[in-house]
């Protein structure tokens, strides 16, 4: 007869299985959507996101007192496929549908919870079909890129607001419009033919672009690096360049970018989970495999005469990677491919990104006069902690110290916290000595 647990043992249990249940509502929530809608329509899509909404509660409420069980993904799936059906019966017109929807289960059943990959021909992926899905030209650029992120992978507003430098109420308004905008057009869930993907694949590229970067540096929560965001995103462009249709040198460029960001993960934060900056990081973790992906992949992004955002971003990131150390990286080349970055975007991101490359290439004065140039990031952390930098450099201690309080006011992660609380410190103590 086995002997009742514990307290201890039940608390702990019970923890492991919330931290069960909190992870896949991280990793499957979007794979659920996407299956879902696949199979009651992208017009559904509020409705969907409602069963899967429902059928992790189910998890959260069940998995802490029976264990997790041994096919999770399985046990979500199931779960949020009855769930739905048990909605559709106590619609009105469930009478006419049923015979349909019964041989639509049997169908469903049968299909494997692991994903299915591609063939050349076809997009099988569900997650990927439901990005181009809602990629649809009749929707606004905004809409498409944020409906993406939202729904398929799984951002909240605020997150998504902060990758569009705008408010949460601005997206939150955005969301409701596009998905409304789907229910008015009845957009069907089906792939575009191949040669009608190219028209939306540059808001599929811009959505996988700002998973990637969610991943690279949260804007919410407890971490710094979300890796599961960053592998989630060159998982789907790696499939979206096996594609003829889709393995356009933009698409190796993106991809490109991704690997090579991505090597640098191990060595971004320390122990603590607090930020490493370029100069401080142990190069000698930083994966090898990644780099030599990426390079190989950004070799695959010059066929042809397209020069496009991704192709000069990871040009960047290649600089970073290939310098065996901080002090051989070259800042000249790197100004340059700003410089063309600049000319191709608006974007106030990489004015303020060049601007640093002008400190690092002209000296801190110069980053200083090229960040004071950049518009419309006064709520923007990087803005400021740029500015702390350069002063520190020049030896404006207490000016210093000004601008990383007011990084610190904008700083939504307690690593971020920690970071510029310790900067504050040491310029502070820098002035008192002078």
């Amino acid at each position: 007869m086995n002997e009742p647990a514990t307290p201890t043992e039940a608390t702990s249990a019970t923890s492991c299985a919330q931290l069960a249940t909190e992870h896949f509502f991280r990793h499957e929530s979007a794979r659920l959507v996407a299956t879902l809608a696949g199979q009651f329509g992208a017009q559904r899509l509020q409705w969907v996101e409602d069963v899967v909404q429902e059928a992790l509660v189910r998890a959260l409420q069940t998995w802490p007192y029976r264990g997790v069980p041994d096919n999770p993904a399985a046990w979500l799936t199931q779960t949020a496929r009855h769930l739905a059906l048990d909605q559709l019966r106590r619609e009105q017109r469930w009478d006419e549908r049923q015979e349909g929807i019964s041989a639509e289960q049997a169908r469903w059943m049968a299909v494997p919870v692991e994903e299915t990959a591609w063939d050349e021909a076809h997009l099988r992926d569900d997650t990927l079909r439901l990005m181009f899905v809602c990629c649809h030209p009749q929707l606004s650029a905004e809409a498409q890129i944020a409906l993406a992120l939202r729904t398929l992978c799984g951002l909240s507003p605020a997150e998504i607001a902060a990758a569009f430098v705008t408010t949460e109420a601005a997206i939150s308004k955005r969301l409701v419009r596009a998905r409304a905008r789907i229910r008015e057009l009845e957009l069907p869930f089906e792939l575009p033919e191949a040669h009608e993907l190219p028209q939306r694949l540059e808001a599929v590229l811009a959505s996988l672009y700002l998973l990637f970067n969610e991943g690279y540096k949260a804007s919410s929560g407890e971490h710094l690096v979300r890796a599961d965001l960053c592998h989630e995103a060159i998982r789907l462009a790696g499939l979206l360049v096996t594609h003829p249709a889709t393995g356009l040198p933009q698409c190796h460029a993106l991809l490109a970018l991704m690997l090579l960001s991505a090597s640098r993960l191990p060595a971004r934060t320390d122990e603590a989970g607090d930020i490493l900056r370029l100069h401080e990081q142990d190069r000698s973790l930083w994966d090898q495999a990644l780099i030599h992906r990426g390079i190989q992949h950004l070799q695959l992004s010059a066929r042809g005469e397209a020069l496009s955002e991704y192709h000069l971003e990871a040009g960047i990131a290649a600089c970073h990677c290939t310098a065996s150390t901080h002090a051989a990286t070259d800042w000249a080349r790197i100004l340059t491919l700003y410089d063309q970055l600049v000319l191709l975007t608006s974007s106030p991101v990489v004015a303020l990104n060049r601007a640093i490359a002008v400190g690092r290439v002209q000296g801190a004065q110069s980053g200083l006069d090229a960040l004071a140039a950049v518009k419309g990031l006064d709520t923007y952390l990087s803005l400021h902690a740029a500015r702390g930098a350069f002063a520190a450099e020049l030896g404006q201690h207490q000016t210093a110290a000004t601008h990383y309080c007011r990084a610190l006011a904008l700083a939504a992660l307690p690593s971020e916290r920690r970071f510029f609380e310790s900067r504050i410190a040491d310029c502070e103590a820098a002035a008192g000595t002078n």
